[in-house]
């Protein structure tokens, strides 16, 4: 398989490092130093930028008719927009926020919980997201999907990182020193406490799984997710 890497930060070159393991070919690695943009002999493309190329890039793959596999957090006021545009062309795309493996398990695990304590309301819920120091946007786009998979199946209808009001989920943002990702969802009363905590050891796992993404996608039409990537229903 040919990949075309839009973006060569660590996370760019973790990615070319885990598709060459599997076999796969670089043909194309554009950086925002970059002048050559011909990305046209790839079977797949994979786009870890940065929040103001990241929709150029979705749109140059689609464009060209190429599957493209995004991970950039900080643009999604345009994802309806990337959306329409792979319609309109026929293509093939993936956004997710976090493409480890163990993350999305995590988000359906996530879900399930908030199911069940929907129907205790004496719980507060809080989350806490912690990532290191080089990352640009807060909260996270993992914290992001979190928060909206409880929302989706509770009574909260935003998510803040200000004091909430009640109808809100406070996301409490933290920049440490080479901390990859750690996630926290918690429910509290005065009597007990409930966590629910995801913590990536490397970026390894983010870059796996979009490789995996990547393999997956090749020869599909449509806007997917991970779930259907990893068959979560």
């Amino acid at each position: 398989m040919k990949i075309a890497l839009l973006g060569y930060g660590k996370m760019g070159k973790m990615i070319e490092k885990i598709a060459l393991s599997r076999g796969h070919e670089i043909i194309a690695k554009i950086d925002i130093n970059s002048t050559a943009t011909d990305i046209s002999k790839a079977d797949v493309a994979i786009d870890f930028s940065i929040p103001d190329a990241a929709f150029n890039n979705i749109t140059l793959c689609l464009e060209n008719r190429i599957p493209v596999i995004s991970g950039t957090t900080g643009w999604l006021d345009k994802y309806p927009e990337a959306v329409a545009l792979c319609k309109k062309h026929n293509g093939a795309f993936i956004y997710a926020s976090n493409y480890s493996l163990g993350v999305n398990i995590f988000f359906q695990i996530n879900e399930y919980l908030a199911k069940i304590m929907n129907n205790h309301s004496q719980y507060g819920i809080s989350m806490e997201e912690i990532h290191h120091t080089q990352k640009l946007d807060a909260p996270s786009g993992t914290a992001i999907t979190l928060a909206e998979g409880i929302i989706k199946h509770t009574d909260k209808t935003k998510w803040t990182l200000e004091d909430p009001k009640a109808d809100e989920i406070q996301i409490v943002a933290k920049r440490i020193d080479a901390v990859p990702g750690t996630h926290t969802v918690s429910y509290e009363n005065e009597i007990d406490s409930i966590s629910l905590t995801h913590t990536a050891n490397s970026r390894e796992g983010f870059a796996l799984g979009a490789v995996v993404a990547a393999e997956w996608i090749v020869g599909k039409q449509g806007v997917f997710t991970m779930k259907d990537v990893l068959n979560l229903g």
